[in-house]
């Protein structure tokens, strides 16, 4: 069930309203019935996945309650069952590939799909989630919870179910503990969460499905461009994935938070970065903490010597990599931001020997913005790796973008030959105007919309709300002869 779709226009106000009104003691119940109804939509077999990964780590966490000097084998047994669930339904096609390439390299017989698996959607969002449970309470962080019934609400809370923001145990199952003590009415709650929710359909709707004519058609025919219709598709990809990705997250906070709920941020202005490192910790927050919690410090961290944190950033960066997706693009994609943070760290001498021998103002808004523009420069390049089908068409593409240059390209109007028509491309620059303004008050404010909304006069507020409303009716991109696009994120 998208969040873009009728259906879930329908479904949302039906749970939410009997969720206000139920006594207290049916509210978990209800919700982990909507949760699985939600996520059965796309394929009911599917469910039984989730509900396996919850009794493992379910279980494992009162093993460990009960059998303390078993504890890393009883973490070790959560992380290898359902490490190897996602393995067989996510990597076991792409691992068999490329056993078979290498085959075919040595002129041996290839080995045969033994099955078929559909990729479920999100396993790899509630995996995640599952297993950094199942960490925090061999680390004692938080007591194993006894209920089965708020275990599995806390896997398969729907909002945040498939594309994330991946929760912890230590925010949402609190919260989930406290459900019968939650003052549901609270008009500027709701309200604060509707108008998140608005901004994430506009985001999704308006800027992210209409960029998308755009990239597909250059990604698709990149052979057919220079270095204009290049570069313009790679900024637009990073546009897309952006407004498409944080779209879906903050429909989920705001969903959840109708419902009294509050989800971590998962984006916070991270094409304002003025370096990589800068970026990773602004870009798909609650993943990136993951890996730093879970993965990068239990490792080491960067309390060791150079060479060691340096491999600690690559193997972390690879394998964010890889829990994108089973392809090698993606992996190459993970390793590129490990160099960038790599070559970061041994070219920062460089950078402050060439800025003294320059003279040149490092507390200045030039140099700040400069920083900014490399930074996204760096990585809009990755991105082409992210979103291009295969390595060859990702070289071929920045090869192509770096060597037919086409600089009459800027004037000849070969912007209306790219898939949208100069209507559609004025409403997208207008609709990512706004999603720069919203972007600063967040940035330079610290605020969220709806937070900023609340503190504005009455008429401003609906103004904008109203403007929100109209945009996403006339100009999202829905009804005949389209359909609602999935969530690029869903297939990870």
């Amino acid at each position: 069930m998208l969040f873009n779709s009728l259906q879930f226009g329908i479904f949302f106000p039906v749970v939410v309203l009997l969720y206000l009104v139920m006594p207290r003691r049916m509210r978990c119940l209800w919700l982990l019935f909507a949760s699985y109804f939600f996520y059965m939509g796309w394929n009911p077999k599917y469910a039984l996945l989730i509900l396996t990964s919850t009794v493992i780590t379910w279980g494992s966490g009162l093993l460990m309650d009960r059998l303390p000097d078993k504890k890393k084998l009883v973490v070790a047994a959560s992380f290898v069952l359902n490490l190897s669930i996602l393995f067989v339904f996510k990597y076991f096609d792409f691992l068999l590939a490329n056993v078979n390439g290498l085959l075919g390299m040595l002129h041996l017989t290839a080995v045969k799909k033994p099955f078929d698996v559909l990729l479920p959607v999100g396993i790899s969002f509630y995996t995640f989630q599952a297993l950094g449970y199942t960490v925090d309470v061999y680390r004692g962080t938080i007591r194993p919870e006894r209920s089965f019934l708020r275990y599995a609400l806390f896997v398969s809370f729907f909002p945040q179910l498939v594309a994330g923001p991946i929760e912890r145990s230590g925010n949402l199952l609190t919260q989930i503990q406290e459900l019968p003590t939650k003052k549901l009415w609270d008009y500027d709650r709701i309200a604060g969460g509707l108008t998140l929710m608005l901004w994430g359909l506009f985001q999704k709707m308006v800027i992210a499905d209409r960029i998308a004519v755009l990239v597909d058609e250059v990604f698709n025919n990149y052979q057919m461009h220079g270095w204009f219709g290049l570069s313009v598709g790679a900024v637009a990809f990073a546009l897309q994935i952006y407004c498409d990705f944080a779209s879906y997250s903050t429909i989920a906070i705001g969903a959840a938070l109708v419902m009294d709920f509050r989800l971590m941020e998962n984006f916070d202005t991270p094409y304002f970065s003025r370096s990589v490192s800068e970026f990773w910790r602004r870009w798909h927050i609650s993943l990136s903490s993951w890996f730093r919690d879970y993965l990068y410090i239990p490792m080491g961290g960067s309390r060791c010597s150079k060479w060691k944190r340096y491999r600690n950033l690559l193997v972390i960066f690879l394998v964010s990599g890889l829990w994108h997706g089973a392809a090698w693009t993606y992996v190459v994609w993970g390793g590129i931001h490990g160099l960038y943070q790599v070559l970061g760290y041994e070219l920062k001498g460089v950078r402050d020997w060439v800025n003294q021998r320059l003279h040149t103002k490092t507390d200045c808004l030039s140099y700040k913005l400069g920083q900014v523009l490399v930074t996204f420069f760096l990585t809009d390049l990755a991105w082409i790796f992210f979103r291009a089908p295969s390595l060859t068409d990702a070289l071929t593409y920045l090869r192509r973008m770096f060597t037919r240059l086409d600089f009459w390209s800027l004037f000849n109007g070969e912007i209306y030959c790219l898939g949208l028509e100069r209507q559609e491309l004025n409403i997208l620059f207008l609709s990512l105007i706004c999603l720069v303004l919203v972007d600063l008050v967040q940035y330079f404010g610290r605020k969220r919309l709806d937070v900023f909304l609340k503190e504005q006069n009455l008429w401003f507020r609906w103004g904008v709300l109203l403007f929100l409303i109209g945009a996403v009716a006339v100009f999202g991109i829905y009804g005949p002869g389209y359909d609602a696009k999935q969530f690029i994120y869903f297939q990870f």
